[in-house]
């Protein structure tokens, strides 16, 4: 290399495009890969080419490309993440639902279908046996939400939720609907005690 000035080092113009200077570096490194008194040369011509054009655009006479490469910013910012619209579900409502497994739905279903078999076909005589039968419910619930936050107190209070709401509007829909229907020997407490189950199922299986 030839003690020229650093555009007849690159080979190129002094007008010569950003993308020309660029690849006439490129092309003499690979020329010149083994010699690093020559890269150095090669890499002093390039700076000292981007320097003058900065001095030529802060001059306002040329316009440099963005993307050029000037020796005093050496630091490469990693790229910023592009993020792209979701359609989501609102926030509070992920923070309640969950999206269980077959295995989640049939097991608290299966317990649920015993209990409210016995509260339907026991004696009707019998009121301890629905009492017992919803306290059984009730913790049944309560382990399977505990088991899938590990938040006993959430899970208490949900199922009392469930067991309330289901007991109270078990038995007004009972009151109206077995005047009307006949449902063989079902009694309103009966009824309501199914109903709470079927309450009772559907926050243990698809809510946290």
């Amino acid at each position: 290399m030839s003690d020229q000035n650093p555009y007849d080092k690159l080979g190129v113009s002094e007008d010569a495009s950003f993308d020309e200077i660029q690849d006439a570096r490129n092309r003499l490194l690979e020329q010149h890969s083994g010699d690093a008194k020559s890269l150095e040369l090669i890499e002093a011509s390039y700076d000292a080419i981007l320097m003058d054009r900065l001095r030529m655009r802060q001059e306002g006479k040329i316009k440099v490309p963005e993307r050029i490469r000037f020796p005093e910013l050496r630091v490469q910012f990693p790229p910023k993440e592009v993020s792209t619209p979701r359609e989501q579900s609102p926030a509070w409502l992920q923070r309640i639902l969950d999206q269980p497994t077959t295995a989640d739905v049939l097991l608290p279903g299966a317990w649920y279908l015993g209990l409210s078999a016995i509260g339907i076909f026991y004696p009707a005589t019998g009121d301890q046996v629905l009492q017992l039968v919803l306290v059984v419910g009730v913790g049944i619930s309560v382990y399977f939400l505990n088991r899938k936050e590990g938040k006993f107190g959430r899970a208490v209070l949900l199922t009392l939720i469930g067991l309330i709401l289901g007991l109270i509007i078990g038995g007004l829909v009972a009151s109206w609907l077995l005047p009307q229907f006949n449902l063989g020997r079902l009694s309103t407490e009966q009824f309501s005690t199914v109903f709470t189950f079927i309450l009772l199922w559907l926050i243990s299986s698809f809510l946290r």
